[in-house]
């Protein structure tokens, strides 16, 4: 075998792991999850500009194109095809968010709700790099976690935004909210 074949084999085999925790799917957010987040994302029906030159439609969907040709509904949209738009966007932050968290991580779904909210509020990459998950895969309390960290992602461009302070005080009051409801771990 030469060196060469064999690096790519030591890649591949290092990558396995991280390409089967790839695969686990989140569950689908709860009701109380969607109405906060459609509480900080104003509806609008038609394309617009988020203020960043980027094409936009419904819940903060951001389009491919300015003719938002992926969004397979009419628009202008109506409030139903913007909320299963929304849904449908909110997957890749619900799988982002469970991949990220390790098995351990015991979450109901309201506190599985409030944590995609704010995934979808700060990106994937933000979540990843977090203390907040890095402190719950270490094995710390969540909601001691939650309760620390969330409230220090009110920052944008250097500056505190009161928006933000209201929607992480509405992420923890969702998060702190008892359920009976599990979210996470999901079998994978």
């Amino acid at each position: 075998m030469s060196l060469r074949t064999a690096t790519t084999l030591t890649t591949i085999l290092a990558a396995l792991p991280a390409l089967s925790t790839a695969l686990c799917k989140g569950p689908p957010v709860n009701i109380p999850t969607l109405d906060l987040i459609k509480s900080f994302e104003k509806m609008v029906p038609d394309v617009y500009d988020d203020g960043a030159g980027n094409p936009t439609i419904g819940y903060g969907h951001l389009c491919v194109d300015w003719e938002c040709s992926d969004v397979p509904f009419p628009k202008p949209l109506s409030e139903p095809d913007a909320s299963n738009l929304l849904a449908g966007d909110l997957v890749r932050f619900q799988d982002a968010l469970t991949n990220a968290l390790a098995d351990p991580v015991t979450l109901n779904d309201n506190q599985y709700g409030a944590l995609v909210s704010w995934t979808f509020n700060i990106g994937e990459g933000h979540m990843r790099s977090s203390d907040l998950v890095r402190d719950m895969n270490a094995g710390q309390h969540p909601v001691d976690v939650a309760n620390r960290e969330l409230p220090l992602w009110v920052n944008a461009g250097g500056q505190r935004m009161e928006g933000l302070v209201r929607r992480r005080q509405a992420e923890l009051d969702l998060f702190n909210r008892p359920s009976g409801v599990p979210a996470l771990p999901v079998p994978c």
